[in-house]
Order: C-alpha cells, then sequence, then structure tokens
C-alpha cells in the first residue's frame, strides 16, 4: 500500500480509496435490500471522508438511469472472447462516481439481472457476474482507470464474491485491502466445475481447502475464504451463519473465519424513508403529529378497495413470496387470522413463488373490503403502505437483517417478527408477560409455525384495539429508533482503516469498532447464545 494514493485530510487523518462491487445498487437496479444497501452505505461512508467509487454490471435500466455516462476504459483482454468497456457517470441521487461493466451480450437482456422473464437462472450467470469480478479487480488494481487505484475492496454478496481471490491471483503483497459482505447465505453462486476455466480460475483452487463446494465451485465460498475481513448484516446473523441451521452447509467455513468475522447491523437511507418528507406519501407526519398517517391509511383503503375505517387494524406485508420469508405459513394461516379477528384488514405487495402469488390473489375474493393483493414491486406503493399500515407482518424461517421493519417502525407501523438474524437485532418485545411494555418496539414470536405467528398477531391486535395509550406509546418510539447509516458506516471504516494500516478520521473512531462474530453477545433471547 502506497500512500501516493491516500488524501491527508486537515485533523491528519487519510482519506482512503475504496471500490464498493455489487450486482445492484439503488437507483441505478433493484430486486432487494442487496440494492438499498449499496446505494445508502456509500453515501454514509463518503461523507466521513472516505473517496468511495462504485461499480456494478451496466444493464439497460442502469445505463438509462446514470447521470452524463461516458466511456472510459476498454478491458478487451479481460477474459477470452468477451469484449468489455467501462462506463464512468454519476449516481442520480448522491452524485457518487461510478462505474458500469458494460457487456451487452451478457448484461444487456429482459427479465431481472439474475432471471430471465419466465424466472429461470440464466445459465451463464458465473461468466456474467465473473466479468464483473474481474473487471472489478482490474479497475482495483489501477490497470484501468488512469490515475486511479483502490486502498480497500469492499465486494458484496456472491455476484462479487471472486473479488478477493482474484486479487490474490493477480498481484503481490501490495495488493489492495478486501473487505466481503454475505447479505445471504443461502444465495452461493454454485457453478459446475468445468465452468471454472471459462473464469481464468486454477485447478489447483478446485478443491475443498480452495473454493470446491459438494462439487462445485462457489463464489460464496470464494468471497469468504479469500477476503481480509468477512462481514454480515446483523451481530445476531454473524453467530447463526456459522451453525448447521443457518449456514446452508458452509457453517464450516465460516466457523474458519470466525476471528475475521462481524456482524454490523445494516442501516436504512434515512432521507428517503423519511415520512416528513416522502414524496410519495399523500399526507406527510411525523412523531410529534401523526396526523397525517390517518390520512395515509384512509387514502390508501380507499385505494385499494378496502373499507375505510380507521379504527379496524390494516396489516400489511411487504416482501418477496417466499418460503424464507413464511409466506406459506401466513397463506395457510392468514384465513383464520381474518376470522379470529374480524376488523381485521390486510394488504400485500410482494412477488415470488407463483403459488404463493397465486394463492393469495385467489383469497381476495373472500374478504370483500378486508383484504388487497398486489403481485410485483413499485417503489411508490411500498412507501405508501408502510405509511398507512398500523401493523407489518414479517415472519420469516432466516434473516440475515431485514429492512422492511425498519422502513416500518420509521413510518410508525408496528412489526411483527420471528427472533432470527436483524429482526432480533432491531425489534425489542420484553414479552406477554410485561404489562408496561417497557422499551418495546414490536411482537417477536420464536417458532417458525403458524401458530407462534397467530399469537404474535392476536398479542398485537389486542393491544392495538383495547390499550390505545400503549399503542400510541410503542408507535412514537418506533418513530424515535435511529436506524440511519451513521453509526454502522463507522464501523465500516473502522475495517478500512485498520485495513490498509492507516489513521482514520477521530469521527469514525469514537463511534468505536464492531465485535467479530465469536464475541460476547449481551442481546437477550433465544438465539444469545449461537
Amino acid at each position: 500500500m502506497t500512500n501516493a494514493t491516500l488524501r491527508q485530510c486537515d485533523d491528519g487523518s487519510v482519506t482512503l480509496r475504496q471500490l464498493l462491487v455489487a450486482s445492484e445498487i439503488y437507483p441505478l437496479a433493484k430486486t432487494g435490500g442487496l440494492a438499498d444497501v449499496c446505494g445508502a452505505l456509500p453515501k454514509a461512508i463518503a461523507r466521513l471522508g472516505i473517496d468511495v467509487r462504485l461499480m456494478m454490471p451496466a444493464y439497460p435500466e442502469a445505463l438509462a438511469r446514470l447521470v452524463a455516462p461516458r466511456h472510459i476504459a476498454d478491458l478487451a483482454c479481460l477474459l477470452p472472447g468477451v469484449s468489455v468497456r467501462v462506463v464512468e457517470g454519476s449516481m442520480p441521487d448522491s452524485g457518487l462516481r461510478i462505474w458500469l461493466v458494460d457487456c451487452p451480450e451478457l448484461f444487456d437482456r429482459p427479465g431481472t439481472p439474475y432471471q430471465d422473464p419466465n424466472g429461470c437462472e440464466w445459465e451463464d450467470n458465473a461468466l456474467r457476474f465473473g466479468v464483473l469480478c474481474h473487471a472489478a479487480a482490474w479497475v482495483a488494481l489501477g490497470r484501468a482507470i488512469p490515475g486511479w487505484r483502490a486502498d480497500v475492496v469492499h465486494a458484496h454478496d456472491w455476484h462479487a464474491g471472486l473479488v478477493p481471490l482474484l486479487l490474490q491471483l493477480l498481484s503481490d503483497h501490495s495488493r489492495p485491502r478486501t473487505v466481503f459482505t454475505v447479505h445471504n447465505a443461502a444465495f452461493q453462486g454454485n457453478f459446475p466445475l468445468d465452468q471454472a476455466s471459462q473464469l481464468g480460475l486454477p485447478k489447483e483452487l478446485l478443491i475443498p481447502d480452495g473454493i470446491e463446494f459438494y462439487g462445485r465451485f462457489s463464489f460464496l465460498k470464494a468471497g469468504v475464504r479469500y477476503a481480509d475481513k468477512v462481514t454480515t448484516v446483523s451481530p445476531t446473523y454473524a453467530k447463526e451463519i456459522c451453525t448447521p441451521e443457518f449456514g446452508f452447509g458452509m457453517e464450516g467455513v465460516f466457523q474458519a473465519r470466525c476471528t475475521n468475522l462481524v456482524g454490523i447491523l445494516n442501516g436504512i437511507d434515512a432521507e428517503r424513508w423519511d415520512p416528513g418528507t416522502d414524496p410519495y406519501l399523500s399526507h406527510n407526519y411525523s412523531g410529534n403529529d401523526l396526523t397525517g398517517k390517518q390520512g395515509c391509511k384512509a387514502d390508501t383503503q380507499k385505494r385499494l378497495r378496502l373499507n375505510v375505517d380507521a379504527s379496524a387494524p390494516l396489516a400489511v406485508f411487504i416482501s418477496r413470496l417466499t418460503q424464507q420469508k413464511m409466506a406459506d405459513v401466513l397463506l395457510d394461516r392468514l384465513p383464520g387470522m381474518m376470522t379470529r379477528h374480524p376488523r381485521l384488514q390486510f394488504a400485500l405487495h410482494g412477488r415470488g413463488e407463483p403459488a404463493l402469488e397465486a394463492g393469495f390473489s385467489n383469497m381476495v375474493a373472500r374478504y370483500p373490503g378486508r383484504m388487497s393483493v398486489q403481485v410485483g414491486y413499485d417503489e411508490a406503493r411500498a412507501h405508501c403502505l408502510h405509511a398507512a399500515g398500523d401493523i407489518l407482518l414479517h415472519g420469516s424461517r432466516f434473516e440475515p437483517c431485514g429492512l422492511a421493519q425498519m422502513y416500518a417502525m420509521r413510518y410508525g407501523t408496528v412489526p411483527v417478527v420471528r427472533r432470527v438474524g436483524g429482526l432480533a437485532d432491531s425489534v425489542r418485545d420484553p414479552g406477554m408477560h410485561d404489562r408496561l411494555g417497557r422499551g418495546q418496539t414490536g411482537f417477536i414470536f420464536d417458532d417458525a409455525t403458524g401458530d407462534a405467528m397467530g399469537s404474535a398477531l392476536s398479542r398485537c391486535v389486542a393491544t392495538y384495539e383495547t390499550q390505545p395509550r400503549r399503542w400510541s406509546e410503542l408507535r412514537k418510539l418506533d418513530m424515535a429508533c435511529d436506524f440511519g447509516w451513521a453509526r454502522s458506516a463507522a464501523a465500516y471504516a473502522c475495517i478500512y482503516g485498520e485495513l490498509a494500516g492507516k489513521q482514520i478520521s477521530s469521527l469514525v473512531a469514537e463511534r468505536g469498532a464492531p465485535q467479530s462474530a465469536n464475541a460476547p453477545s449481551h442481546k437477550q433471547g433465544r438465539n444469545a447464545g449461537l
């Protein structure tokens, strides 16, 4: 690491050059929470004085939304038979500089970044994201963009998992240091071994002590094994993935890195998710004056053809329709919930498994004026539902972090969640025996069953209907929670400074460094000992 790549700050600390690599970054492309994190985190990192650059594939929608795009580099020799350009521009919201990996034959396609219009994974995903990783390694090493070389590369999720490995293969001890963040250990980027040579990966790596994983090679395993530091998106999840229940076969790999595995709770973009200024809402409001929330609820009830009733509890589900999110359990138990709570209204917005989409859609006719199902995802609708809802239903079999509960709480919508991962780290529930509800911000259940979910929802509805003062206090406490990125960004900046061996700003240092996955946890609850 040379001092020539670092800029001196007024307080004597040093600004690092950091490259963030991801498959999707909001607002250029989004399929889920990964994009939100990779859109908001770098803005918070930049506020700490770090020189942040972003990198992702040049999907058509990303190129269309890029500000002032220009072609700045050709990477013709990146991989045999693949022609790649680098397009530079600025993010439309933050103005941060971003480099798009432009290869139309790989990225100019219909469907999602990962699947065709029929929901099938692209057969050449290994090559597609292998090209992203190679391009990122070249840029980080200063071989593509004149005058710019990274000090630290932060690679996100399996799509960028080869970056730490490639930097070791392509450079000597002076390479940029690497951080790899696991957003979801269930998605691993595992591919047939015979595709590895196409990505320039040596045969000697295709062994259990390398990147081989049950007869395939794994992008995720490469990131975890070869990064200088591994992080995941909540402290509880960092412990969970070291166990068979949550490790998805990779728990041994995580255990081997436990001293360099850190859980840092994700944040949210508090400027984009602010009920006081949100342009998507028909009425803005704050924790001190919730009049606008009632207006949002009435307008949403009208638009969704629900009974316009301010006193009816409105539960919302805004998530992917998958088994991970317990959507199958909710589909099975929803009729009982609607019968048990005759005034309960339910609004769903999301997409996922076709059978679940159809199951929820077919149920609407049974509950006229009480149920709405919108299959798909629209950013404006999501904001409006968070504002309109009284209750967020967010059960999960596993949840690395979860952002929906944070959005909901910021908008005064009380979450009902399972005690796993980031849900356990962000929602507090003293339990049904604490009548005062001291410090309570939601309702938590432990078992991934319909009975447990239904019981938690019943406690929530009972509080809403019979304890208006407690409900009001709970809602205000939710809205006062700070889920912004400042503290988590400072924790990441501490890691960057440690890896680069450079002094970091006092603004960062005063917030403290994060704990590793094997550090003791002081959080109460079923998963505290994991």
